[in-house]
């Protein structure tokens, strides 16, 4: 009796296959969990810089001539690089007891996760002009913004 040994081309396509479903998803996974974890760093990144703002301004009363500029060059910031997004600003609001932290080029999942995930640091958001009532009106492109009122 001749016996054979080895693996048929029809096994090796499986473990193929199945080997490639489990790549697949262990990228999606790692993704997602970098998303998060990105997001995650900004919000405290945001955080720091709303409490930053309020220690360095308050005392004056008011927030006029508040900047990212203004923040970098009395150490309240390490530099100009936005946590989120392209670019930002930190500005002054209308009455000036207020200021406002405003965050440009959000991609659709940063701006959703923003919109859905209100800070307790901010008392108003605005999401590209838009506050927010129900669900977020993020574009699918990178031009979304967002500003968070601080007072």
């Amino acid at each position: 009796m001749k016996t054979e040994s080895g693996r048929s081309l029809i096994e090796i396509v499986g473990v193929l296959a199945v080997t490639g479903v489990m790549t697949a998803s262990a990228i999606g996974i790692y993704n997602s969990i970098r998303t998060n974890q990105h997001n995650t760093i900004a919000t405290a990144e945001l955080r720091e810089v709303a409490k930053n703002t309020k220690l360095l301004m308050e005392m004056r009363g008011d927030y006029s001539g508040v900047s990212v500029d203004y923040l970098i060059k009395a150490g309240a910031l390490k530099n100009e690089k936005p946590p989120v997004g392209t670019s930002w600003d930190v500005d002054v609001d209308i009455d000036k007891t207020a200021f406002v932290i405003k965050l440009y080029g959000l991609s659709r999942s940063e701006c959703e996760y923003f919109a859905v995930a209100v800070p307790a640091w901010a008392t108003d958001v605005l999401v590209n002009g838009y506050h927010i009532d129900k669900a977020p009106d993020c574009f699918s492109g990178s031009e979304n913004e967002i500003f968070f009122k601080v007072k």
